[in-house]
């Protein structure tokens, strides 16, 4: 039983894949790079959208004004179309639904950059009541460095092993297991569930709704209750 919860966005809460490889291919398309099918970006994604474009790029391309190009066009065409293609995953609305009726904090941690970050959220869950979301933004390094997450646990005034951490990524697992915190894959995301084990998660889920058992007593305890 857990008190709290942090979600990653790209690949947990929602699947940007789409979306962000249009914007990344299109750049490089323009520039006469050879662009990457939808599957590669699965591992190229989590770091952040100037490592992204970094991974993207033939690596004799590789040099800072070139990557700050790329990354300046495919920024801007995702921000434009990054609701496009986009889509919660099944169950994620629902599993937020429950959550907010229990009364359990909920934030999101991404190395999105912010304002897209924001955007994103925004546009697929208006009206859910996360205490923070917070993608890259100065102040903060990205993860799987812990500083943002143990922020985001001071804010909600909940210790940091009170706090379930859900990411689909070795980056998620590194960072909640960095805070403190209980390490949880969610293993319908980019990167599977392999990654996720490896990384040191507690629990790998198949499915979103199953969060709901770290919030509430086992079936037999809620039984003796009636």
């Amino acid at each position: 039983m857990y008190d709290a919860v942090i979600f990653d966005l790209d690949g947990t809460l929602a699947d940007t894949l789409e979306d962000l490889a249009r914007a990344v291919n299109g750049a490089l398309g323009r520039h006469g790079y050879p662009v990457h099918p939808l599957d590669s970006y699965r591992k190229m994604v989590g770091d952040g959208f100037r490592i992204l474009v970094t991974r993207a790029l033939p690596e004799a391309e590789r040099d800072h004004g070139r990557i700050e190009e790329i990354r300046a066009e495919a920024a801007a065409d995702y921000e434009e179309n990054c609701l496009v293609s986009t889509r919660a995953y099944g169950g994620v609305k629902e599993l937020l639904s429950a959550l907010e009726e229990a009364g359990v904090p909920m934030a999101i941690l991404s190395n999105k950059p912010h304002g897209l970050c924001q955007r994103v959220v925004g546009g697929l869950f208006p009206g859910s009541n996360f205490v923070v979301v917070r993608g890259e933004a100065p102040g903060f390094p990205r993860k799987p460095d812990p500083a943002s997450a143990l922020d985001i646990a001071a804010t909600m005034a909940i210790p940091p092993e009170r706090l379930a951490y859900l990411g689909d990524s070795d980056i998620d697992m590194n960072t909640a297991r960095a805070a403190g915190m209980a390490a949880i894959g969610a293993g319908w995301g980019f990167r599977g569930p392999a990654e996720l084990l490896a990384a040191g998660a507690s629990r790998v889920l198949c499915s979103p709704l199953e969060l709901l058992d770290f919030f509430r007593p086992p079936a037999s305890d809620r039984a003796e209750r009636h």
